[in-house]
């Protein structure tokens, strides 16, 4: 019925915007080949005679013959960022992620109507709307977070290989230690693209609106082209700096003057052309991204968006049912009824001890002090392995969840202080004091992570090795198709609501060989046994190890260290 009613809304929308057009003429945009060198108006025909371009790769190699010690520049290349740098011409998705992440649904929804008077505006009016009705009333701090949190993942995805590579370098370039200079321009206001070009793409310069503002609210006015062209130094921003200064096109792009004007040549690029190309690899980013913030999971595409809108009915309710699901019934009825709603769990036993749960422990009476040690992805890690273990006794350490989430839980819960004695000391009763022992669960990365990277392993978990605990070494890895159930600047309390909307979360719990501790190594050996946990979990799902800890992700996505004080609800995670 669903599907049904999607592709009716699909034809009507088809039609709605085909008659549109038809009441509105439109100017076409000349014809050009995959990669046409145009040359600007201000030079004569007979000096330039367009011909057919190479591939991007040969885009006016930079000047070899200087020496390269010289620091003779390798060039400027002039690129523009919609339907250039970007694979996509297409705006919307990224204007759409700002309304919803920024503006929340309504503002989304309202987006998301404007969407066929959209298609029969040209570029620069549909722009100017898009920008009005998504930043007018916006706080320009809290944007400011959001920029540099949520969008460059979204851009990145979009990133078009070949255009990169052309843009920044050439093997010739490189061999001589020549760079060249990237110039990216967009009519997109620049506190949304800046952030990711500079800091994850190591653009040089990004030539970009600035949003007008008043009382720290943005006003939804961005300037015009001229009023870009004056407020900054063009000339020393784009200027030659001893090399020729090309540029790359794109559909419909903006600053067209600035081309015709700066660039020796232009190579613009058709419809079929852009879909031919690659999408650059995340291994190939100047600065890997490791951390993003968010609520939506999915490129909100006019399509994907409204079947996010007619899902939410449905979900809300749904989640509200695999809540109760997990929490009121044991765990031998919980997980078949939550695959039958959607959730998919899968649990890989490790070679050397096939089931984790504690009835195959040899003897009826002996406890089963276990430590189970996984990377974080989410807030139900701990009940996620506990139910995999079938395990009801394991407790879970804890640190800035909310007190509802506390209350919640099936399983025992305590907080960590981020007090080193007073939290080993914590660890250490719930491991050996309680009646008839137990197990423990801890995410030694001290905060989630959504990339497939694994932070720094606390090694306090490991100290407690030489007390005889059996340390568990558990991966996990959390897929979601549209929302993102962890946060660093919104409401914790909503994460659990937000996971078990997703139509189809899954997880996947992979318990590993236990490792091998020694009695009394001290630190570094504690150290030695958190780094060869996160080695192996790592290991087991192809994920990267960095140095970077709780402190890293929240000055980058929040801007303070991520510390919660005594009476704080528990804001983070």
């Amino acid at each position: 019925m669903s599907k049904a009613f999607t592709k009716s809304l699909l034809l009507y929308n088809k039609i709605l915007v085909r008659r549109l057009r038809s009441l509105i003429a439109r100017t076409p945009l000349p014809s050009v080949t995959a990669t046409e060198r145009q040359p600007p108006p201000h030079k004569s025909a007979s000096s330039m005679t367009p011909s057919t371009a190479p591939p991007l790769e040969a885009l006016t190699a930079p000047d070899t013959t200087t020496d390269g010690d010289s620091g003779a520049s390798a060039g400027t290349v002039v690129c523009a960022v919609e339907g250039g740098l970007l694979m996509s011409a297409s705006t919307f998705p990224y204007f759409m992620l700002v309304a919803l992440e920024a503006g929340g649904l309504l503002r989304g929804l309202l987006l998301l109507m404007l969407y066929p008077l959209l298609r029969v505006l040209s570029h620069e009016l549909a722009t100017k709307a898009m920008v009005m009705l998504t930043f007018a009333g916006l706080r320009k701090d809290a944007f400011g977070r959001l920029g540099m949190a949520v969008m460059p993942k979204l851009f990145l995805e979009d990133v078009s290989a070949e255009v990169f590579q052309a843009a920044t370098s050439s093997a010739a370039a490189t061999r001589r230690g020549h760079r060249r200079r990237c110039v990216c321009v967009s009519g997109m206001p620049r506190a949304m693209v800046e952030p990711f070009l500079k800091e994850y793409l190591a653009v040089d310069a990004v030539v970009a609106p600035e949003l007008k503002e008043l009382g720290g609210y943005y006003l939804g006015i961005a300037e015009d082209e001229g009023e870009v062209v004056r407020r900054m130094d063009v000339e020393e921003v784009i200027g030659d700096k001893g090399g020729a200064v090309v540029g790359i096109g794109g559909l419909g792009c903006s600053f067209q003057q600035l081309f015709q004007t700066y660039c020796k040549e232009v190579y613009v690029p058709t419809e079929s052309a852009r879909r031919r190309r690659g999408a650059l690899h995340p291994r190939r980013y100047p600065k890997p991204l490791v951390f993003h913030d968010g609520r939506t999971a999915f490129r909100p595409t006019p399509t994907a968006t409204l079947t996010m809108f007619m899902w939410l009915p449905l979900g809300a309710p749904l989640a509200v049912l695999r809540a109760a699901v997990f929490l009121l019934l044991p765990f031998s009825l919980s997980v078949p009824l939550l695959a039958a709603l959607g959730m998919h769990n899968r649990m890989i036993a490790s070679s050397s001890s096939p089931d984790p749960s504690p009835e195959l422990a040899a003897g009826g009476n002996k406890k089963n002090n276990s430590l189970f040690a996984c990377n974080h992805r989410f807030l139900l890690d701990p009940l996620c392995v506990s139910a995999a273990a079938r395990r009801r006794d394991l407790a879970a350490a804890t640190y800035s969840i909310s007190r509802l989430s506390e209350l919640l839980s099936p399983i025992p819960t305590f907080r960590l202080t981020r007090d080193r004695a007073a939290d080993r000391a914590a660890m250490q009763a719930q491991l050996f004091l309680r009646a008839g022992g137990g197990g423990l669960v801890v995410c030694p990365e001290g905060t989630t992570c959504r990339e497939p990277f694994l932070l720094r392993f606390s090694p306090l978990f490991a100290e407690l090795a030489a007390g005889g605990v059996d340390v568990v070494p558990v991966a996990l890895h959390l897929a979601v198709d549209m929302f993102h159930g962890t946060t660093a600047g919104g409401r914790k309390m909503l994460d659990p609501l937000y996971l078990l909307m997703n139509p189809v979360p899954s997880y996947l719990v992979q318990f590993l060989d236990p490792v091998v501790t020694g009695e009394g190594a001290g630190k570094e050996g504690a150290r030695a046994v958190a780094n060869e946990v996160q080695r192996r979990v790592a290991e087991a799902l192809g994920y990267e190890r960095t140095g970077l800890t709780r402190r890293d992700k929240y000055l980058i996505l929040a801007g303070n260290e991520g510390v919660v004080g005594a009476d704080d609800g528990g804001k983070k995670n």
